[in-house]
């Protein structure tokens, strides 16, 4: 079935144009295919907190939470919260994890603004398998700066991410930016 066939399915249009994205397939499936992740059997998030942070692309700790870049971003500096316990669902996490989940996407925000001059941010999560979660086991903010006309169709017709910027760099320039912002903040 072709695009065009899709298109013309399910009766007459409501008016709305459609951007297929069937790439986005890979992260669902993978999600309903493979075995469940725990902290033992390779929990990406889990193993992220255990090491050398620049490799792990960590660019802040908290008390309960961590901040690190994601490896496969939307947008130069996307980042994500988790919490060090390994835990799924929103309605799990405590009220100390919550809170400085809180806290630690306010200070992603500042650092992102002042390091980037991003304009603005998508921020959420994606609960569970059905959700789209690609780890739907270790629940995890996103915070994606934006800025205007970022976004381009390369994705889509060229399947390629044009990235402005090295992870390494992103890493030194966000980790750089949250130790001032936080710094700053304790003083």
């Amino acid at each position: 079935m072709t695009i065009e066939d899709a298109e013309k399915m399910g009766g007459p249009g409501d008016g709305f144009e459609r951007l297929w994205t069937p790439h986005r397939m890979a992260y669902v499936k993978d999600a309903f295919d493979r075995q469940g992740l725990t902290p033992d059997q390779g929990c990406p998030l889990c193993l992220k907190h255990e090491g050398d942070d620049r490799a792990a692309l960590v660019v802040a700790r908290g008390e309960h939470c961590f901040a690190l870049l994601n490896l496969y971003p939307y947008n130069p500096g996307h980042l994500m919260i988790c919490p060090y316990r390994h835990v799924a669902m929103y309605w799990d996490v405590t009220d100390a994890e919550r809170n400085e989940m809180a806290s630690m996407t306010q200070t992603a925000m500042r650092v992102l603004e002042a390091t980037s001059n991003a304009t603005g941010f998508n921020i959420g999560m994606n609960q569970g398998k059905s959700g789209g979660a690609g780890i739907a086991e270790h629940i995890h903010q996103h915070i994606v700066p934006r800025w205007a006309s970022d976004a381009n169709f390369l994705p889509i017709i060229a399947r390629t991410k044009a990235m402005s910027e090295l992870l390494d760099d992103t890493w030194r320039r966000v980790s750089e930016g949250w130790a001032r912002a936080t710094s700053t903040k304790e003083n």
